[in-house]
């Protein structure tokens, strides 16, 4: 094991996985399937709640906008949008990670990346990067009842994999609700990186225990942590 730590929880999207602005486009397609079209009042509103709720649930962002009809309809549309990208060959590793993945397992530290992405989405990442054998396990929020900033994601992924103490785990993201997530299920480690979707003096309010410009620091971190 690296130090105290047994299990990293990563984020997919912005910390893992590059998409160069595709979560953005999805819900651009998704709000637009529902009527809320760019460049229109509404729509700048929706988008700057998007950006700052970045890491949720993508069904608890819609469930917040619209009503009840409509975010069921703007959730599945992202879904089809996002996994349409995907299909496209629109998506790549942050560079250096598939080496932080086998780094960190390769030293006894059990992976799971996590994400506010539906089960489908996730599991279209998984295959389109090969990832499946090369984490512990992968959990979306429909897997364990609530998505970030709650705890949950983290509290399952140590229920799955037999961690018992949070004090042995480490969560990684690049948005405000990884932290509050991170912080909220008393991880050891709560880090923060650059790659993604919030900026080094947005993550910089929330607590945290450090901030990295992306997950390549991660593994040497970790071996400098007591």
């Amino acid at each position: 094991m690296i130090g105290p730590y047994a299990l990293a929880c990563l984020d997919m999207a912005g910390t893992t996985v590059r998409d160069d602005g595709a979560v953005e486009r999805a819900f651009a397609q998704a709000l637009a399937a529902v009527g809320v079209i760019a460049g229109t009042p509404r729509f700048a509103e929706a988008q700057r709640f998007v950006n700052e709720t970045m890491g949720w649930s993508k069904a608890d962002v819609f469930a917040t906008l619209l009503d009840a009809d409509q975010a069921q309809r703007a959730t599945a549309e992202f879904a089809s949008a996002y996994e349409s990208i995907i299909a496209a060959g629109a998506i790549a590793p942050v560079p250096g990670a598939p080496a932080v993945l086998g780094g960190l397992r390769a030293r006894g530290v059990k992976v799971c990346l996590t994400t506010g992405f539906a089960p489908s989405t996730r599991d279209a990442l998984l295959d389109a990067l090969d990832w499946h054998g090369q984490v512990d396990l992968a959990l979306s929020p429909a897997d364990v009842g609530r998505g970030r900033p709650a705890p949950d994601l983290i509290v399952g992924a140590m229920m799955r994999l037999g961690i018992e103490d949070p004090r042995a785990v480490a969560v990684v993201g690049d948005t405000v609700s990884d932290l509050e997530a991170g912080t909220a299920a008393g991880a050891r480690a709560v880090v923060g990186v650059l790659s993604g979707a919030h900026d080094e003096a947005t993550l910089a309010a929330t607590p945290h225990t450090a901030i990295l410009t992306d997950v390549t620091g991660l593994v040497e971190l970790l071996e400098g942590s007591r």
